[in-house]
């Protein structure tokens, strides 16, 4: 079970942590209509922020929320994906036409696969299709995983057309993506290639 955040807005955090000292905020807003969101980064869940520039390359926009500071367990800067509601974050998703939620997760009973979510479903199925092709294992929510991502109020669906993906990336793949950068652009190489079909109207 997750324990509960300690914070449950921006606003709440920003009254108690320090940007620059508790965390920091990276934002490239690009001309595209796709923004790829890692609102866990840093510390909180490691390695999203670094997945999500490299499938964001210098195509897509870009928003990092990241923890600079260790914290006890319960004790962190997470803000769940449907009360994130961090200002610069909100302004660069509503501006774009889709949002791509970049997490992690716990292993689990699973540490191997990719959990895909969200409301745009014909870009999730394509995002899935992408990285089983090129040799992830990755599944999404009718394959039996339980981060849907299907909350309007998620971050990765309140871009202009209210409906976005969600990736779940287990511990395991992120610690093996901080060890091969390889590995970790051929992930994001995979993404970005599914992005870039539905951009051009293949799928």
């Amino acid at each position: 079970m997750r324990l509960a955040d300690r914070y449950e807005s921006f606003q709440s955090l920003a009254a108690r942590e320090i940007e620059g000292v508790h965390y920091r905020i990276h934002v490239a807003a690009r001309s595209s209509p796709v923004v790829v969101v890692a609102p866990h980064g840093g510390l909180i869940e490691p390695g999203t922020s670094e997945v999500a520039a490299a499938i964001a390359a210098d195509r897509f926009s870009l928003y990092c929320f990241e923890s600079l500071t260790m914290r006890a367990r319960g004790d962190g800067l997470h803000i769940t994906s449907t009360r994130f509601d961090e200002p610069r974050a909100l302004r660069l998703i509503e501006a774009s036409d889709v949002a791509i939620g970049v997490h992690g997760r716990k292993n689990g009973e699973d540490e191997a696969s990719v959990w895909v979510g969200g409301l745009h479903e014909t870009l999730r199925d394509a995002i899935c299709d992408a990285l089983l092709q090129s040799g992830f294992r990755a599944k999404t929510v009718g394959e039996g995983h339980r981060l849907a991502g299907r909350d309007p109020a998620n971050i990765c669906n309140r871009g202009r057309r209210r409906e976005g993906v969600q990736i779940e990336m287990p511990k395991a793949l992120r610690i093996k993506f901080a060890a091969d950068a390889a590995h970790r652009h051929a992930f994001a190489d995979a993404v970005r290639a599914a992005l870039s079909d539905e951009l051009a109207g293949v799928r």
